[in-house]
């Protein structure tokens, strides 16, 4: 269930140039642009990473630290994008299926 709700990569966002490290961030994680997000969802208050689940907010804290690193190594960004990708749809599947109990605690807080 989890890797069909962060669907696949398409070429065309692999080879598109992002204006933000954030938004490529987006789109490794929720498949899509702030903007995207925000013509998708017009009456949501906030934006994408408001509505964002606590296991997404962790891997996408995960993600802002892997790409610094692919930068400081020189990866290009479609590059730094198939990764991140990649590593996103395996940690969300990780949380999944061994949910951590501090992140069931972080739920219950967030209530």
């Amino acid at each position: 269930i989890k890797e069909s709700m962060l669907p696949n990569l398409t070429p065309q966002q692999t080879s598109y140039t992002y204006a933000s490290e954030a938004d490529m961030i987006n789109v490794a994680l929720f498949g899509m642009t702030a903007r995207q997000w925000r013509t998708a969802n017009p009456d949501a208050a906030g934006n994408i990473r408001d509505a964002a689940s606590i296991e997404q907010l962790i891997v996408l804290s995960n993600l802002e630290g892997l790409n610094a690193e692919y930068i400081r190594e020189g990866l290009a960004q479609p590059e730094r994008l198939l990764r991140l990708n990649r590593i996103a749809k395996f940690q969300l599947n990780a949380f999944s299926e061994k949910p951590l109990k501090s992140i069931e605690t972080l739920k219950k807080l967030q209530k």
